[in-house]
């Protein structure tokens, strides 16, 4: 289990937590963000399991959040877009001549 980037999968190691500032990696992606904290939960209100903290618009840009806490899981690599997504990312390629 490692701490690393949601977006390309960069490995954290630093000890402690990254800043709201930094994104020093291959993607640029920020690293303190809701969907790298323990907290973060889909499925909930304001999609964090912790009632105190403010609600965050943006869950994969940087914020302020006061009870951010990176979550160790293992990298299994961005998701495959289904055949539905790639029929429609064709349709409009072709609409837009490109």
């Amino acid at each position: 289990m490692t701490r690393h980037c949601h977006n390309c999968g960069w490995e954290y190691t630093l000890p402690g937590l990254p800043g709201r500032t930094e994104s020093r990696h291959r993607c640029g992606a920020d690293l303190k963000v809701c969907v790298n904290c323990t907290r973060f939960e889909p499925r909930m209100a304001h999609q964090c399991r912790d009632r105190r903290a403010d609600p965050v618009a943006d869950k994969h840009l940087a914020n302020f959040c006061e009870y951010f806490d990176f979550i160790r899981r293992t990298w299994t690599g961005k998701k495959e877009a289904s055949g539905r997504e790639e029929s429609a990312r064709e349709g409009l390629k072709k609409l837009l001549g490109d």
